[in-house]
């Protein structure tokens, strides 16, 4: 992608971000101060319970009408603010870039998740990850659009090895956001399990063309692998697109299943449609995203 087709996608994303944002409300936070209501006790106006006073405790928070009535101090507890953490994690395989509408919504995605995140007061995150390479992501890179450069000079050891989630330094009760096509033959578990670790919670983005879910392909064809760079001679028959279909529904079929198991959000988005369409679609119904209110 050049630099006016990131300068678009950033535009694209910043108008959707202006209705649309990760479920931040949906989750209990524990940690920095922040606008989103957490799950201890703090300075926020939300009242919450009383306790007794014990020395050195603040004296602004005083029941003051309470000791008026009673003669005894107990101190007013307020729910606690906090800010919510998001690391974003991006595949950054070849097959996400390889064809120019993929790229594109993938390049939406990554604006939309970013920059909904930072506007609603998150702590954010950015990790490029390609089989065994990673790469911290500076978020101040986003307005310069240079972090698809950095993220596509990873060079790993094979390519074509599903995303090395394992190793990434994740952060606790963040919630973590993969961005990728899923586009790799690994077990789910692998990927999800480590996400899933320190309290985390999970919401995955998957950008789809309509000719990798439902080829129309028939005859001889030349088939590139993106990840190794390599090209492939076929020759499709019915059977063998049958084939094909019935192992893409399985595989996206079982990362449903898993992802259910371990209560992440799964939403796939098609590269061809518009894209608040594409996410109203998929994306809120599977709680992946969450209208502003």
């Amino acid at each position: 992608m050049d630099l006016a087709a990131l300068q678009k996608a950033h535009s694209t994303a910043l108008a959707a971000s202006g209705r649309l944002r990760l479920p931040l409300r949906s989750k209990v936070w524990r940690g920095q101060a922040g606008e989103f209501a957490g799950g201890g006790t703090g300075s926020s106006m939300d009242f919450q319970d009383h306790r007794a006073y014990s020395p050195g405790d603040d004296p602004r928070h005083i029941n003051w009408q309470a000791y008026a009535r009673t003669g005894s101090y107990t101190m007013k507890l307020f729910r606690e603010e906090v800010r919510p953490m998001v690391d974003l994690i991006l595949d950054a395989s070849e097959s996400m870039f390889f064809d120019a509408q993929k790229a594109a919504r993938t390049a939406e995605l990554f604006y939309l998740i970013a920059e909904s995140s930072q506007a609603a007061g998150a702590s954010l995150t950015l990790h490029a990850v390609r089989g065994d390479a990673m790469l911290p992501i500076d978020p101040g890179s986003l307005r310069s659009h240079q972090w698809l450069d950095s993220a596509r000079s990873l060079a790993a050891t094979d390519a074509a090895k599903p995303p090395d989630v394992a190793r990434l330094q994740l952060r606790a009760n963040s919630i973590r956001v993969f961005l990728s096509d899923l586009l790799f033959p690994t077990d789910p578990e692998l990927i999800l399990r480590p996400l899933g670790q320190g309290h985390g919670s999970m919401v995955i983005f998957c950008p789809f063309l309509e000719a990798e879910a439902r080829p129309d392909w028939s005859g001889n064809y030349e088939f590139i692998d993106p990840e190794r760079r390599s090209r492939h001679p076929h020759r499709i028959e019915p059977a063998t697109l049958r084939r094909y279909q019935e192992s893409y529904t399985h595989h996206f079929a079982l990362w449903k299943q898993h992802a259910r198991r371990h209560q992440a959000a799964l939403a796939r988005v098609p590269a061809e449609k518009e894209l608040l369409p594409a996410l109203f679609e998929d994306a809120i119904p599977a709680a992946a995203l969450e209208t502003m209110r």
